[in-house]
C-alpha cells in the first residue's frame, strides 16, 4: 500500500452506479458521482489515472436478516468486470445494509432539501461515501 493513495468505494445498482473516494490520506470518504453501468468504467479509469487507487470497496446487498438477496448476482457480475478492467486492484465487500437511509438521514441532517433528497442520483453518491466511510472507520 502506498502512502498517498485512494480508495474507491462504489455503491452498485441497476440503473445506476454510485462512486465515491477518499482523500489521499484515506482519512475521509467523499461522493463523486452517480454513472450508469454503460458509462461507470470510463469514470473509474480516470479516477484510477488520476492517482493511486489501492482498493475498491464495492457494497454487499445483504439482506435485513444477513442471507444475501437477489441483488447479489447483478453485484458479482460487476465485481467480475471491475477485476478484469482493474486486474491489480484489490476489491474488498462490505455490508451495505441501511445505506440509502443512512445517506438519506445525512442529507436531512445537511438540511437538504426534501426535492434535492428524492433524487436518486444524489442518494446513490453519498450512498457510495456512507460505504466507503463505514469502511474507513470499522478496518481502515
Amino acid at each position: 500500500m502506498q502512502e498517498y493513495s485512494r480508495l474507491v468505494g462504489i455503491d452498485v445498482g441497476k440503473k445506476r452506479i454510485g462512486i465515491a473516494q477518499t482523500d489521499l490520506l484515506k482519512t475521509i470518504s467523499t461522493p463523486v458521482g452517480t454513472y450508469s453501468p454503460e458509462n461507470v468504467f470510463e469514470h473509474l479509469r480516470s479516477i484510477v489515472n488520476q492517482s493511486t487507487v489501492d482498493k475498491f470497496i464495492v457494497g454487499w446487498p445483504l439482506m435485513p436478516d444477513g442471507s444475501e438477496g437477489d441483488s447479489i448476482r447483478m453485484v458479482m457480475e460487476f465485481i467480475k468486470k471491475l477485476t478484469v478492467e482493474f486486474p491489480d486492484i484489490e476489491i474488498e465487500k462490505v455490508d451495505e445494509r441501511n445505506t440509502s437511509n443512512k445517506a438519506m438521514q445525512l442529507m436531512i441532517e445537511a438540511g437538504i432539501s426534501k426535492k434535492k433528497r428524492r433524487e436518486k442520483e444524489r442518494v446513490d453518491r453519498i450512498a457510495a461515501a456512507v460505504i466507503l466511510q463505514y469502511y474507513l472507520d470499522e478496518y481502515y
